[in-house]
């Protein structure tokens, strides 16, 4: 015997066939599955299983019969708002209710509810539910690497203020030698300190120099007003944050620290952040496909098929589950050590 496992996650296939196969309405296949959904939530609670996952609308879903995506985004409002109720699941088994993905995709009504349970259960501490909403992993991951990528550029940005002084004359000395020019007057702001009047008088000798050069090489022109530019900007903020000069060896071997984005900085943008990776992915239907579903996160875990329909799925299902993660659990550590 091994651990209980401690974060389930479920893809709920097959609602659809199931109305298909009993000759029932679509919705009614739906409903069906969420039935099901909450003895499996139960069952869940009641083994110790503290994490549970499901995915419940994918962002490809939008692309169904306009028909069927109101039927199913008024079934999710509709059972959003029983989170609420007092003699509801979540205030039964103290479940802290999340609401995973990009949620301005959904109506204004379903988005109000879920921000309004994910609110009401912020203090419940027992167990989790995440609801994986207007989700794929593909847009978990693109919108993780965005963040990260914005993160780290405000970090670097300060960092370059630094170079004001020291920093903005050695691009702009890089910059002459190329052209073979001394500006004059660059040599007196190689100081300790730029004030406003610096800034300004550099400048002009900055322009100078770029018309001088622009006659002769356009490419270069280009060149000097870029460091232009950025000489002018910096040096004046320089002055105005009163970072005053860094050594630039120092400036840029901060600025290498800081750039560098590392698997930590994405993994802590991801929608799932809030919950550890899951142990064990259950897609019913037989079907072994992960649909965009917890992509990153599931490298580890154990992949679960039962050929049953969602709305079939019952108690066995999950004592099977949960055994051959029992089975296995000694196999998946020493995996997860070796990474």
């Amino acid at each position: 015997m091994g651990p209980i496992p401690s974060h389930f996650a479920f893809i709920m296939d097959g609602n659809r066939r199931y109305a298909k196969k009993g000759n029932l309405k679509l919705g009614a296949g739906h409903r069906a599955g969420f039935e099901s959904l909450i003895s499996i939530l139960k069952y869940c609670y009641e083994l110790g299983v503290k994490y549970v996952t499901i995915y419940a609308f994918s962002i490809d879903n939008f692309k169904r019969r306009p028909d069927e995506v109101k039927d199913l985004m008024d079934l999710m409002l509709e059972k959003i708002d029983e989170l609420l109720k007092e003699e509801s699941m979540a205030k039964q088994y103290g479940i802290r209710v999340y609401f995973i993905g990009n949620l301005k995709l959904l109506s204004e009504n379903v988005r109000i509810a879920a921000e309004k349970v994910m609110r009401a259960t912020a203090n419940n501490t027992k167990c989790t539910l995440l609801i994986c909403l207007a989700y794929t992993s593909r847009d978990e991951i693109l919108h993780a690497v965005q963040d990260s990528c914005k993160n780290k550029w405000e970090e670097i940005q300060p960092l370059s203020f630094w170079k004001a002084t020291n920093g903005g004359i050695q691009e702009i000395d890089d910059c002459k030698k190329m052209n073979g020019v001394t500006p004059h007057g660059f040599q007196e702001f190689q100081k300790d300190e730029v004030d406003e009047s610096q800034a300004t008088a550099a400048s002009a000798n900055c322009s100078g120099l770029i018309r001088e050069v622009g006659g002769v090489d356009t490419e270069n022109s280009m060149v000097m007003h870029a460091v232009h530019t950025s000489y002018e900007d910096q040096a004046v903020m320089a002055n105005r944050t009163g970072h005053g000069v860094a050594p630039i060896e120092e400036s840029e071997k901060m600025q290498g620290e800081c750039s560098m984005i590392k698997l930590v900085d994405i993994e802590k943008y991801m929608y799932m952040a809030v919950a550890p990776e899951p142990d064990i992915l259950v897609r019913s239907s037989g079907e072994t496909r992960l649909s965009n579903f917890l992509l990153w996160q599931s490298s580890n875990c154990l992949l679960y098929s039962p050929d049953a329909l969602w709305p079939e799925i019952g108690l066995w299902h999950l004592v099977w589950a949960i055994l051959d993660f029992q089975r296995n659990h000694s196999y998946l550590e020493k995996k997860k050590k070796q990474l």
